[in-house]
């Protein structure tokens, strides 16, 4: 739905061609978005099938392959109104993969647990400073509407940060040792339900 939500909102302004749209993206919301660019060419097919966007010429520049212009239906417009109320009106819940490494954290040696939490530690300490950095380089374009800018990098640094937060806990009880006994629990738990099933 996001990637359809976008190409719609940018072809709001303007018609527009894949690249033009995909420079869009990573240019105002490659730190909040995850749009692969090949993703970007099927939605725009679908989205021409569907009727809520249209060809409207087809570009070329030099040996470069042709580029095909696509602008926005009236019904394009409409379903644009509908995602975007749709998006306003959802919380999302969000499952996270970790969370299942964790529960199995008893498979591991306990040094090599240490280890990735620290890398993990650090690869969101590095994810937080280059969001900082991204925020001064957007801002300082006049551009750029700066309060909105602001509190939309506010927000996925809250999300960075409770991760980041909760990370370091985590570590620091790994190495108090304070999932030790359940660690030992889980382990033999997994090794006797091994040989229950073993023939």
């Amino acid at each position: 739905m996001s990637t359809r939500l976008v190409i719609l909102g940018f072809l709001r302004g303007r018609p527009l061609y894949g690249y033009e749209i995909k420079h869009m993206i990573e240019q105002v919301m490659g730190d909040w978005t995850n749009i692969a660019f090949g993703s970007i060419y099927f939605a725009l097919r679908k989205l021409a099938e569907e009727g809520f966007i249209e060809k409207v010429g087809t570009e070329q520049e030099g040996g470069r392959p042709s580029r095909t212009v696509y602008q926005i239906t009236d019904a394009g417009r409409g379903e644009f109104m509908r995602l975007l109320r749709e998006v306003w009106d959802d919380v999302e819940q969000h499952y996270f993969t970790f969370d299942i490494g964790l529960s199995f954290m008893s498979a591991l040696p306990i040094e090599e647990v240490k280890a990735l939490l620290r890398k993990r530690v650090k690869h969101l300490e590095h994810i937080v400073q280059y969001l900082d950095a991204h925020q001064a380089e957007q801002l300082a374009d006049e551009h750029v509407p700066s309060h909105l800018a602001v509190t939309v990098f506010d927000h996925h640094r809250a999300h960075l940060n409770a991760e980041l937060d909760w990370t370091r806990d985590l570590l620091a009880k790994v190495e108090q040792g304070v999932y030790d006994t359940e660690i030992g629990w889980m382990r033999g738990l997994l090794e006797g339900m091994g040989r229950e099933g073993s023939p």
